[in-house]
């Protein structure tokens, strides 16, 4: 995660990304009663997967040479759910993983190390496209509380120290949300769930566990507005090479070494709609990730 010192101190288009993500955001859900519904969706959709993809671009480093000043600017718990200091945790120790999507070393890993009963049953309604938009939001969240419930009781102080800023934020959106007379249910349906189910668009076939390429990662070009929405991270071997790259320097990156990635297995979707066309109903992997699949009955 560390920064080359020729970085000049501001990167003025990722600052101006975070003022269309949070004006944009300001201002559908302010006037969200004269917008319909489907536009809504999209709209609020949209919006919360283009914090993520913000929140991960300040994550690695951007848009400025000071930590505190990125992690102000990715801060806000527009998702609600998930804690920015826990996605910078997580997010850092995926890509310092020993063995990238090993679910026992990669903790953003899809992959399980075991799969019997109810967990190759939840690892089939996610094993499609469709099954990982429709149901993958859901068993994340649910999967995510467990998971905190439990840490909770080992490591209390923390949690406290994880979750509190958190919640202070959270209450900042709720009061805001409920000014402009956005009830939690509305938000969540139209906001929270859309915007989820768009970045796990992104992240479905962006790993696979027998690639050799870097960070096992394929990309997705010819991306369209999409790639705006998910900020070149679909060029994802790319992205783990070079990690500290700024999201709008990718693309040429990619395209210079494009011939290298392709060579070291790394896989190149033509776009979306070849991930659409292929996994929509069709399994892209199986839940199970090859090192422990032997020891599986």
């Amino acid at each position: 995660m560390r920064r080359s010192a020729s970085k000049t101190t501001i990167e003025w288009p990722t600052v101006a990304l975070a003022g269309a993500v949070y004006g944009g955001w300001l201002g559908v859900t302010a006037w969200h009663d004269a917008i319909p519904v489907p536009l809504l969706v999209l709209l609020g959709g949209w919006l919360i997967a283009w914090q993520g993809s913000l929140q991960h671009e300040t994550i690695h480093g951007h848009p400025t040479r000071f930590r505190a000043l990125n992690d102000a600017i990715g801060f806000a718990p527009l998702s609600l759910w998930l804690p920015y200091r826990l996605y910078r945790r997580s997010h850092v120790a995926h890509h310092g993983a020993p063995v990238i999507t090993d679910p026992d070393h990669d903790p953003e890993s899809r992959y399980r190390a075991q799969a019997g009963g109810l967990i190759r049953k939840i690892g089939a309604l996610q094993s499609t496209l469709f099954g990982q938009m429709l149901f993958g939001p859901a068993i994340s969240v649910l999967r995510f509380v467990f998971g905190e419930l439990h840490r909770s009781i080992l490591e209390p102080r923390q949690v406290a120290r994880d979750w509190v800023p958190h919640l202070l934020g959270v209450a900042l959106v709720i009061a805001w949300l409920d000014h402009f007379g956005v009830g939690i249910a509305r938000y969540v349906l139209c906001f929270v769930y859309p915007g989820m189910a768009l970045t796990m668009v992104r992240s479905y076939a962006e790993h696979r566990a027998d690639l050799s390429s870097p960070g096992r990662a394929a990309s997705v070009e010819h991306a369209g507005p999409l790639g705006l929405l998910y900020l070149n991270n679909n060029l994802h071997a790319a992205h783990h090479e070079r990690p500290s790259l700024a999201w709008y320097a990718l693309p040429r990156y990619h395209a210079a070494n494009r011939a290298r990635f392709i060579a070291a297995g790394a896989p190149i979707y033509r776009g979306y709609a070849e991930i659409v066309r292929r996994f929509a109903f069709a399994a892209h992997d199986d839940v199970v990730h090859p090192l422990h699949r032997q020891s599986q009955p």
